[in-house]
């Protein structure tokens, strides 16, 4: 089997499930109710006497920042889920007979799951910029949606959705146990790093160590983020450098993935 019917099988695979859309409604009423809510809380509290919190040019890209900022945990489990059921339920054995290259079948998963991270990021980003538009223009702040700088924010932001839906199939492939990856995902996402961000930030060294981390280079490479709200001061990558270590995480961990679970007999 080629390279391109190997992607072709993995899509089929990916739309055949409740998965995807499952994790998709949930991300959307997610996201919009934190940028729709973050959108009135700002809108309601600002002022022609003492203006919003933070400039009103920024605001905008905070808003629907959510898309990313809380909306990356979605694709993250979907291209971990993506992998672990394969194990879960031994779908990969009939696939390694039709593709006995493994790397093949990886490889054309990592690539189902990038397109898989931007449908996600896009869907993400109707949500975030919906529901933060309209709150914003009901408070007579300027959306910006004709700014030739939030539509480049909205390209990096679905750049990033795809490559942390990339992380996920290198997590899956190196902890191939469904329970064990959903575990480590929501762990690390929800607690571990946001403290480590915290933490991070008390001194200048830890600072640089910090701007490393997959949730900070998210948020560099996307250029807005609640977190760079509440540390303006923390040092942060370039764009460019923020995807480049977000896409070494999703290589390195699908590297060693595929040299350890992905190789072993799943039969």
């Amino acid at each position: 089997m080629s390279f391109f019917a190997a992607v072709h099988s993995e899509i089929t695979k990916l739309l055949s499930t409740r998965l995807w859309w499952v994790l998709a409604l949930i991300m959307v009423g997610y996201v919009a109710l934190c940028a729709g809510g973050l959108g009135a809380i700002f809108g309601g509290v600002g002022s022609s006497n003492n203006g919003p919190p933070i400039p009103e040019a920024q605001l905008p890209q905070l808003i629907y920042s959510f898309a990313t900022s809380v909306g990356y945990v979605f694709p993250v489990l979907l291209g971990a889920l993506a992998v672990t059921s394969e194990f879960r339920f031994q779908s990969l054995t009939p696939t390694f007979l039709a593709t006995p290259r493994r790397g093949i079948v990886l490889g054309a998963k990592v690539l189902t799951l990038l397109l898989a991270g931007a449908v996600f990021g896009v869907i993400a980003l109707i949500a975030s910029i919906g529901a933060g538009a309209s709150v914003l223009s009901a408070f007579g702040i300027d959306p910006l949606l004709g700014d030739a700088e939030t539509w480049a924010f909205v390209g990096r932001s679905v750049l990033a959705m795809a490559l942390w839906s990339a992380i996920g199939v290198g997590l899956g492939a190196l902890v191939p146990s469904q329970i064990a990856a959903i575990v480590i995902v929501l762990a690390f996402t929800q607690f571990v790093e946001p403290l480590l961000r915290a933490a991070a930030s008390f001194t200048d060294w830890s600072a640089q160590l910090g701007q490393f981390l997959p949730g900070s280079a998210s948020d560099a490479l996307v250029g807005a983020s609640v977190y760079t709200m509440l540390s303006p001061s923390s040092v942060s990558l370039d764009w460019w450098q923020g995807g480049l270590v977000l896409a070494g995480i999703a290589a390195v961990a699908t590297v060693i993935g595929y040299f350890t679970s992905w190789r072993r007999d799943v039969s």
